[in-house]
């Protein structure tokens, strides 16, 4: 089985989380600029077994597309031609920001710390991550 890899992307930088072999476990993966990113998505799948890749769809509260939709959506469809043998998921990402600045909070993670916004990302991707995965579970 492989893993599934998600992707909170952002203009600056992106999130990524990972699970593992089993699909068990998220991991926060690590922060890369976005300009980066698809050099070191093709580098990653070299060395691991991805079969899904799950990437933040950013809604609004009200449902409406974010003003991030407008660089993800050429983001996913560059992602379906370099990978055409991997699943490509969308994701509702809403609020997962706020979980991440609520997890660093709640586990004691020092003031500098939180601050670190490459971070913040990674934590979220990983938030990402777990709902998609608790998500299939439940069907």
């Amino acid at each position: 089985m492989g893993r599934i890899l998600s992707i909170d992307y952002g203009q600056k930088r992106t999130g990524i989380a990972v699970t593992d072999t089993l699909q068990m476990i998220a991991n926060g993966l690590t922060t890369v600029e976005t300009k980066q990113l698809e050099a070191f998505l093709v580098d990653y799948m070299k060395k691991e077994d991805v079969e899904t890749i799950v990437v933040g769809l950013p809604k609004q509260t009200n449902g409406e597309d974010s003003e991030n939709m407008k660089r993800i959506t050429p983001f996913v469809n560059r992602i379906k031609k370099l990978f055409p043998d991997k699943k490509i998921e969308m994701y509702d990402e809403r609020f997962t920001s706020v979980l991440a600045h609520q997890t660093m909070l709640s586990s004691g993670i020092g003031k500098k710390a939180r601050q670190d916004k490459g971070l913040v990302d990674k934590i979220s991707a990983t938030i990402i991550l777990e709902d998609y995965m608790e998500s299939k579970r439940l069907l």
